[in-house]
C-alpha cells in the first residue's frame, strides 16, 4: 500500500466492493436512497464504529464537512437524516450477508491457529449475551413486562477468535433454540454451558456424528453402568458411563453418556460434564470445556470495544444493521491482525485505527510505530472535530 491512501480506506480495503455490490442487490430496498447509497452508509458507520462515534448528529459533525470524505470512498453527503433513513429501511440482511463473507474470509487467515487442546477434531463454542434496551423505545425486542433485549447467540471456532454463525433474537428466545439452526460438521466438538441442556437437541449432534461437551444439571436422573479410575491429583473425581433414566431422558437421549466429575484446583468449584465422546481423555474432556471461556471474552470485547449496547436508531431494522456492521468492523480488523503479522491485541489495533483513521500512512508501518517504547502514550488521544 502506498503512503498517499488514509489508513481508514486501507482498513475497508479487506472488503471487496464487488461483494458488497452483490449483497446490496440480493436485498433492495423497496425505494432507493439516492442520498445515502449502501457503501456510503456502511463506510460511515463502519467509521462511527471505529472512531467511538456517539449519535448520528455525532457522525455528521465529523464526515459531512470532512475533506478526507471522498478519500475514505464516500461519495454522497452524510446527513443525520439520511442515514436514519437508510439505518432503518435498508435490509439488515444486506450486512448479514456482507459479515458472512468477512467470516469465511477471516478463518482462511486463522485456519492454521492452534485451539491450544492438541486435538485433531475441530472444536466450537456456542453461546448467547443478552443486551438490555429500554422498554418504552424498544416494545418490539420482547424480553420481560418491564425489560427490552435482544440476544446475540453466537457460535465461534476456538482457533481463532472468529464467529463461524451469528444470529440475533429477541431476549426472550431460550438459548437451546440456536442449536436448530447451526450446521453439524461430523467429527467436531461442540461445548455448550448447562443452558443448552436438552437431550432430544443433543442426540441430533450424535446422530450427525459430533460430539458435545455440556454441563450436566444438578436434577439430572442416570443410573450407572460403569466407573473408570481417574488420576484424583489433577482435579478429576470421576469417570463413569450412564444412562438417563427417567422416561423422557431414555426417550430422548437412548444411548449411553459418558459423566465426568471435575474440581477446579484454584476455585475449587466442582463441575460435571455430560459427553459423548468416549475416546479422548477424562482431562482433555475438562480442559475442552474451560476453553469455552474464549466465547466470553468474544463477547467482552465486542461489548467494550464496539458500539453494540448504545444505539443510533430505535427500529429493529436500523439495531440489526448496527450490530452487523459492528462484526464486520471486528472482522476487518482481525483480518488486519493477520494480513500484516501484528503481535498485538485487536483492542490495541482498533485503538491505534481510532486516532489515525485520517493518516496517510501505511497500517504496517503505523502499527510498527506504535509498537515502539513509547507508542502506548499516543494511545490515551481520541479523535476530536479539531483533527479533521
Amino acid at each position: 500500500m502506498n503512503t498517499g491512501r488514509l489508513v481508514f480506506t486501507q482498513v475497508s480495503d479487506v472488503l471487496d466492493p464487488k461483494q458488497l455490490t452483490r449483497c446490496v442487490e440480493s436485498y433492495p430496498m423497496p425505494r432507493a436512497s439516492r442520498g445515502m447509497p449502501a457503501r456510503d452508509q456502511f463506510l460511515a458507520m463502519a467509521f462511527a464504529q471505529i472512531t467511538f462515534r456517539e449519535s448520528l448528529r455525532d457522525i455528521e459533525a465529523c464526515l459531512r464537512y470532512c475533506p478526507q470524505r471522498y478519500a475514505m470512498g464516500i461519495r454522497g453527503n452524510i446527513t443525520r437524516t439520511n442515514l436514519a433513513y437508510a439505518n432503518e429501511f435498508r435490509d439488515w440482511r444486506v450486512y448479514e450477508a456482507l459479515g458472512q463473507i468477512l467470516i469465511r474470509k477471516a478463518r482462511k487467515l486463522y485456519a492454521d491457529d492452534s485451539n491450544g487442546l492438541d486435538l485433531e477434531e475441530m472444536v466450537y463454542a456456542v453461546d448467547s449475551t443478552t443486551i438490555d434496551l429500554c422498554l418504552s423505545m424498544f416494545p418490539w425486542a420482547h424480553f420481560r413486562k418491564t425489560k427490552a433485549a435482544i440476544k446475540l447467540h453466537t457460535q465461534i471456532d476456538l482457533s481463532g477468535p472468529i464467529p463461524v454463525f451469528i444470529s440475533i433474537t429477541d431476549g426472550s428466545v431460550h438459548d437451546v433454540h440456536f442449536l436448530d439452526q447451526i450446521v453439524i460438521e461430523p467429527g467436531s466438538i461442540y461445548v455448550v454451558d448447562r443452558g443448552y441442556l436438552d437431550f432430544a437437541r443433543l442426540y441430533r449432534i450424535e446422530q450427525e456424528r459430533a460430539s458435545f461437551v455440556i454441563r450436566a444439571k444438578s436434577n439430572t436422573k442416570f443410573s450407572v453402568q460403569k466407573s473408570r479410575t481417574v488420576d484424583k491429583t489433577t482435579g478429576l473425581r470421576c469417570d463413569q458411563t450412564i444412562r438417563l433414566s427417567t422416561w423422557k431422558g431414555k426417550r430422548d437421549y437412548p444411548k449411553p453418556l459418558r459423566r465426568i466429575s471435575y474440581v477446579d484446583p484454584q476455585s475449587g468449584k466442582r463441575l460435571v460434564f455430560l459427553t459423548n465422546n468416549f475416546e479422548l481423555s477424562a482431562i482433555s474432556i475438562a480442559a475442552i470445556y474451560k476453553s469455552r471461556w474464549q466465547i466470553e471474552l468474544f463477547f467482552k470485547w465486542i461489548k467494550q470495544n464496539l458500539r453494540i449496547k448504545a444505539f443510533f436508531g430505535t427500529t429493529e431494522n436500523a439495531v440489526r444493521t448496527q450490530i452487523w456492521i459492528a462484526i464486520c468492523v471486528y472482522l476487518m480488523v482481525a483480518c488486519l491482525n493477520k494480513i500484516h503479522g501484528i503481535d498485538e491485541s485487536l483492542s490495541r489495533i482498533l485503538q491505534i485505527l481510532s486516532v489515525n483513521v485520517f493518516q496517510k500512512v501505511p497500517i504496517n508501518q503505523l502499527l510498527t510505530d506504535y509498537t515502539s517504547k513509547d507508542g502506548h502514550l499516543l494511545i490515551s488521544k481520541q479523535l476530536t472535530f479539531n483533527d479533521l
